[in-house]
């Protein structure tokens, strides 16, 4: 647009002087052009030019334009071949991954948030099919051998090692915590057992003491 500009304004100048120079030819002016662009005075032009309202509205306009344009692209029947065959190249999708790894992070946050889509996901891991595909996949020897070796890496850092001689530690507090309780109940339970077999004994003895008193008599 802006050169289309430079175009029109650089072909007002040269009609001028036709007569005398001739016409400018294409390579000329483009040169021309550039030159200019590249300048100060080029360069405070384009900013002034960009900073006009109405050229404001026409980019605006324009970007619109392109939008619809990208948009119909990409849903055409080429498009979508096209980004298919993109797609199957595993460092193209890599790098696409990387690119808009937090823009997918956010959509899949504000999915989970929607309850049609939560609908839809829930109905999906009913479906007899998926529950099927789900459990092959976790049969699978690849799984098993990934899932071991997530385990076994997880077992060997440091932390986990930590954490797990801390719940050790705590179990085995707790087991001699119980151990000692129950033995001092024991202990009491022996004692008063003790006592009233004591206590017996003494009313045994009474009692064979008034029954010789009675036959005395």
């Amino acid at each position: 647009m802006v050169i289309g500009i430079f175009s029109t304004w650089l072909a007002a100048c040269s009609g001028g002087g036709e007569e005398n120079s001739g016409q400018m030819d294409y390579e000329q002016t483009k040169k021309m052009i550039v030159d200019i662009l590249k300048t100060d005075d080029g360069k405070k032009a384009i900013e002034e030019i960009l900073t006009e309202e109405k050229m404001k509205q026409q980019l605006i306009m324009d970007q619109a334009i392109v939008q619809s344009t990208i948009e119909t692209t990409l849903t055409s029947e080429k498009g979508t071949e096209f980004w298919q065959k993109r797609f199957e190249d595993p460092k193209f999708a890599e790098t696409m991954s990387k690119s808009m790894k937090k823009e997918n992070e956010q959509l899949l946050k504000d999915l989970l948030k929607d309850p049609e889509y939560m609908e839809l996901m829930i109905n999906v891991m009913k479906d007899p099919e998926f529950e099927k595909t789900i459990m092959d996949a976790l049969k699978s020897k690849e799984y098993r051998e990934h899932l071991q070796t997530v385990v076994t890496e997880t077992l060997n850092l440091p932390t986990t090692q930590v954490r797990m001689q801390e719940i050790v530690l705590k179990a085995a507090e707790e087991m001699a915590k119980s151990g000692e309780s129950g033995g001092g109940s024991g202990g009491g339970g022996s004692s008063e057992e003790g006592g009233s077999e004591e206590k017996g004994a003494g009313q045994e003895g009474g009692s064979s003491e008034e029954g010789g008193g009675s036959g005395g008599g």
